[in-house]
């Protein structure tokens, strides 16, 4: 297991696909066991599905922790069980675009100076865009065009409002891989007075694949100087720092909460670093492999499927 495999803490989450549902598990030196049964030791008997646990996060932090110290192997969880996105119904799916220096240069807009920029953000419908690993991303219907993007993806971990990019990071429960997958071609409207279409670009179903795994923010001593890649069938495509954002993460949460509240569960992609296929007009294909992996995280593997539809 290299460094990008495996989480920077001493635990991590996850939901694995079961027979009976999804199922939230502790994820401890490797070994998956059930979230529940594991917290219920420690006496939280609380929700642990969905967003629950972030809803009280300083007090569920320090639940999971004390609960990764006495795992039992009577809780023990199939490791081989798909898994599916960490988050399994966030609230909100925020992305930052056009945030890191090199990325801008490869598309053609360089950046000298940052007080040029205007950061953006756009949405991912939750429950039709994130998904888990495997062969879980299908191809969008109509396009030719479909491109990767590596992003490390945070957590709300408590209500957050106007607040100053000094006190931002304090917002943040933890941190999980994201892929924003899009069609380059569906986002372009040239002939339109608006020009360019995100919902067709970028809120293509299944789009938004998350995990493998959810590692808390006190596992990383600094979220600027981590590094994140990409590869396709095997070849490397994107490989670069955190540090090379525009915005820092504690400057795009202080931003992006005074356009609007932003609540325990969302989740942010902050943007992605160069290596795209747009750049160099390479996109994928049906059965392509996309390994994305974030350092401290570990990779999240996923095969491209055929287009969607109600007949297959």
């Amino acid at each position: 297991m290299t460094q990008a495999d495996s989480p920077a803490g001493a635990w991590a989450l996850a939901t694995v696909a079961t027979d009976t549902g999804p199922l939230a598990c502790l994820e401890v030196n490797g070994s998956l066991y059930d979230l529940a049964a594991s917290l219920a030791r420690v006496g939280w008997t609380g929700d642990v599905t969905g967003t629950a646990l972030f809803q009280d996060w300083s007090n569920a932090e320090a639940a999971l922790s004390k609960a990764a110290g006495q795992v039992s192997g009577a809780d023990i969880v199939d490791g081989t069980l798909p898994r599916l996105s960490p988050i399994l119904y966030p609230g909100k799916v925020l992305c930052a675009g056009a945030n890191y220096y090199n990325h801008m240069a490869e598309m053609g807009f360089p950046v000298a100076d940052k007080s040029t920029q205007r950061l953006f953000f756009f949405f991912k419908p939750p429950r039709n865009a994130v998904v888990g690993e495997g062969p879980t991303v299908h191809m969008p219907l109509d396009t030719q065009a479909f491109d990767w993007e590596v992003e490390l993806a945070l957590v709300i971990g408590k209500p957050c409002r106007a607040v100053s990019a000094e006190d931002a990071l304090d917002y943040v429960a933890g941190f999980t891989i994201a892929v924003d997958f899009c069609a380059r071609d569906l986002n372009k409207a040239p002939d339109q007075f608006y020009k360019l279409d995100w919902v067709a670009g970028k809120a293509q179903e299944s789009c938004c694949p998350l995990g493998p795994r959810f590692v808390p923010a006190s596992a990383f001593a600094d979220p600027q100087a981590i590094r994140l890649g990409l590869r396709v069938n095997g070849e490397t495509r994107q490989d670069d720092i955190t540090g090379d954002m525009i915005f820092s993460i504690a400057e795009q949460l202080s931003i992006l909460s005074r356009i609007m509240s932003l609540d325990p569960g969302d989740v942010v992609l902050t943007g992605t670093p160069a290596g795209v296929g747009a750049a160099k007009q390479t996109f994928l294909s049906v059965g392509d492999r996309v390994d994305a992996w974030i350092e401290g995280i570990g990779t999240l593997t996923n095969t491209i499927q055929p287009p969607k539809t109600n007949a297959g």
